[in-house]
């Protein structure tokens, strides 16, 4: 009896890891469409107004698509983010279908390499949530002070890792009631 609770107890355990592990991980186009990246007609079409509405997490990628005859996109520093200076990028992308692993959490800042479009405002800053943020539901803005754009709403995960959590407990229930 013993050795069947323990094989019990062990499988349950194997498929709570799992369903803990399934990784939230995701390809973000964007703008939230191919051929976002491009100078906005308007403020309100600006891609800092997309990335305030979206949230980015440890593992995500980002995707950008455009012309890569015409245009790039360019990894800067804050200062150079908000100086449009496109001297000395971080990293140079050029292909036309830029994908991005967002590493590490904080802000990345983006601009485009080609001439002039920065200025009209083809920039964008991406906050990456910090691993904490993800299962305390916890998630503060940024101070205007620590980025240049707009700042990101507070966000609550936990109604999705109660989700997670109660079907993780059905799967359990129903394991344990199958064995």
């Amino acid at each position: 009896m013993a050795a069947v609770f323990s094989s019990r107890l062990t499988s349950s355990l194997v498929l709570l890891f799992l369903f803990l592990s399934i990784s939230e991980a995701k390809e973000i186009v964007v703008g939230g469409k191919e051929y976002a990246w491009k100078i906005p007609s308007s403020e309100s079409d600006s891609l800092n107004n997309w990335a305030a509405n979206s949230r980015f997490r440890i593992g995500d990628s980002l995707v950008w698509k455009y012309d890569g005859g015409k245009d790039s996109v360019l990894q800067v520093t804050k200062e150079a983010y908000a100086s449009c200076n496109i001297s000395a990028p971080i990293a140079v992308y050029k292909d036309g279908n830029t994908k991005l692993k967002l590493e590490k959490s904080g802000p990345f800042y983006f601009i485009s390499g080609a001439k002039g479009h920065c200025e009209q405002g083809q920039k964008l800053v991406v906050v990456v949530l910090s691993p904490r943020h993800r299962y305390t539901g916890i998630s503060p803005a940024p101070s205007p002070a620590e980025i240049e754009g707009p700042a990101v709403a507070p966000t609550s995960y936990g109604s999705g890792l109660k989700a997670g959590f109660l079907v993780t407990l059905f799967g359990l229930g129903l394991v344990l009631v199958l064995f």
